[in-house]
Parts: structure tokens; sequence; C-alpha cells
């Protein structure tokens, strides 16, 4: 299993403030239930991206962040009892 930095990072509004996406990449080496959760730093669950059974592959989702506080959010990939997590950087 794998997770990849999103990218752009750090990202922020362009010229629609009404969308404002990255990308989170991930791998899964085999099938299991799968949760991608965007934490903020006090710990709070601000997003669910993925939560369900997926395959073995490569997946990419993207996570639409308006309305959203600039700073410094955490996403949290767990599967099959392993658990990776990185931080992305949300400008404005």
């Amino acid at each position: 299993m794998s997770l990849d930095q999103n990218y752009p990072n750090p990202f922020g509004p362009a010229s629609s403030a009404t969308t404002v996406l990255t990308a989170v990449t991930f791998r899964l080496p085999a099938a299991g239930r799968v949760s991608l959760r965007v934490y903020n730093l006090l710990g709070k669950e601000v997003a669910t991206l993925v939560n369900d059974y997926k395959q073995a592959g490569n997946y990419t989702v993207t996570w639409n962040a308006a309305g959203m506080p600039a700073g410094l959010y955490i996403y949290r990939l767990e599967t099959n009892g392993s658990v990776l997590t990185r931080k992305m950087t949300f400008l404005k």
C-alpha cells in the first residue's frame, strides 16, 4: 500500500472560489475495505474521500476544499490493518 503526496501541494483557490481541488493518489496491493479521510490539526474529521471496498490497483480521488479555512490538514488511508498518513497545505 502506498499514499502519494497530494497534488498540487500547497493548493488554493484558482479563478473560482467555489472549487478548490487537490488530488490524492493511492495504491492497493490487495482488495479490501478502504477509508481515506481528511482531518484538521485538532483531529476533527472534515472530509471522507473514500469509504468503500476497493479492488487492488491505483486510485486518484479529489478533494474540494472550498469553504474550509486555510491551514494544514492530515489525510489518512486505512486498509487491511495498515494506516498511512500525510500532510497537505491549503492556502487562501
